[in-house]
């Protein structure tokens, strides 16, 4: 269980906060222009915009890709944005912890907000340490005795000991934003409190990420049932003993998925009964759907969905759930004759209005394309870090929040 505070805890009026947000967007390569600002909308409406109205004096650090990568850029067009979002002035400084941002900082007044320049425009943010380590760096000396309190509300960077995300907690009270907080929250209620039946459904073509997820909910009895798609189900079926065909093998072995195998093996010793397989698949013939049962494989045309029987196969075990976890998508589900499976499987959840957390940046976009996002009860913004919390992995940013709000009296 996850102990951390949150903005109910402090009073933040007339007081000078840094907080620390995940503005990291995607960017188009030839405009360098932002194309989705779902994570500055995110973080507005949930934490920033509350600061301002409790009078806060709102200083955010963030980041956007790393330098040499087609993404990386300041931070000058999130903070414009951002001031279109909150309908709020919203000033941007190029500098980070130098004379410039620290007079920026000084001169704040009561609901004012800075951007200051992109944490990874500084050498050091990137680099490994721990807590104490990292709040004597350059970052944290300048900026913290400017400031009151650290909110960290960068949830999706919290697998990371970045000096933004840890350098703080060791020098300044310290709580949880509201985004974090949310997704901390809804981590809680699907690993430490799980409501059964508590049904994952997992794809995708993260394929070892998925196995080590599968391990961590198995064996701690997290889930009662996993029903699988994508390239993960395709390992799980070759660890069943199943021909699926000379083209998908040479697929996964250039991959080098063929390792996972042998832990794949052994969750099916202990876990056959909660681990559901496709009984039916989609070939693509030249660009047409092919169904077939998987006992008339191999073939030499490659799976690119579950099959119509699997799909109901796996309706009926996800009407009886209580709760739900998706992670990727069952299918190519970008082509139209080969989206049915991670499409009818979607709607059936969100239709079922049954507790659910989505998570990963192929399943927000499937659910965005099929206009389901806002009947999902929880959308998590995440990347690495839901996957290492679903995995049961301790996140250096949560760890470091929680050791703060243990170790500091907070005001």
């Amino acid at each position: 269980m996850v102990h951390f505070k949150t903005l109910n805890d402090i009073n933040v009026k007339n007081k000078t906060v840094i907080v620390r947000v995940d503005f990291n967007s995607e960017i188009d390569p030839q405009t360098k222009q932002v194309t989705n600002g779902v994570r500055i909308c995110a973080h507005a409406q949930f934490t920033l915009k509350e600061l301002i109205e409790k009078g806060a004096k709102i200083v955010v650090l963030s980041h956007q890709g790393r330098k040499g990568d087609p993404d990386y850029t300041d931070l000058k067009q999130h903070a414009e944005i951002l001031e279109k979002m909150l309908k709020h002035p919203v000033k941007y400084v190029d500098d980070l912890f130098n004379e410039e941002a620290q007079s920026a900082v000084k001169q704040l007044k009561e609901g004012e907000i800075v951007v200051l320049e992109n944490v990874r425009s500084w050498s050091e943010e990137t680099k490994k340490g721990t807590t104490e380590q990292q709040s004597k760096t350059a970052l944290i000396q300048n900026l913290a005795p400017l400031a009151d309190f650290f909110i960290n509300d960068a949830f999706s960077v919290a697998h990371r000991d970045n000096v933004s995300m840890i350098g703080f907690t060791a020098v300044l009270p310290s709580v949880a934003g509201r985004i974090m907080e949310r997704e901390l929250t809804q981590l809680n209620k699907v690993l430490e409190n799980p409501q059964h039946p508590c049904i994952y459904v997992m794809g995708g073509a993260k394929a070892d990420d998925s196995l080590e997820i599968s391990k961590y909910i198995l064996h701690n009895n997290v889930a009662d049932k996993l029903l699988l798609g994508g390239i993960i189900s395709q390992l799980f079926m070759t660890a069943k003993g199943l021909n699926l065909g000379k083209g998908t093998m040479v697929f996964l072995e250039k991959k080098g998925l063929l390792d996972l195998i042998p832990g794949i093996q052994e969750l099916l010793t202990h876990y056959s009964d909660k681990i559901i397989l496709p009984v039916d698949i989609a070939l693509n013939v030249d660009g047409k759907r092919l169904e077939i049962p998987v006992n008339n494989l191999p073939s030499e045309h490659p799976i690119f969905d579950i099959g119509t029987k699997t799909v109901e196969k796996y309706i009926e075990i996800i009407s009886t759930a209580q709760s739900i976890v998706v992670s990727g998508p069952l299918g190519v589900y970008e082509n139209n004759n080969f989206c049915y499976g991670t499409k009818t499987i979607f709607e059936t959840i969100a239709n079922s209005k049954t507790s659910c957390l989505a998570g990963g940046g192929n399943t927000i976009a499937a659910l965005d394309q099929y206009n389901l996002t806002s009947k999902i009860s929880y959308i998590s913004t995440a990347g690495g870090a839901l996957v290492e919390a679903l995995m049961g992995k301790k996140l250096p940013g949560v760890v470091a929040l929680e050791t703060a709000t243990e170790t500091k009296a907070l005001p």
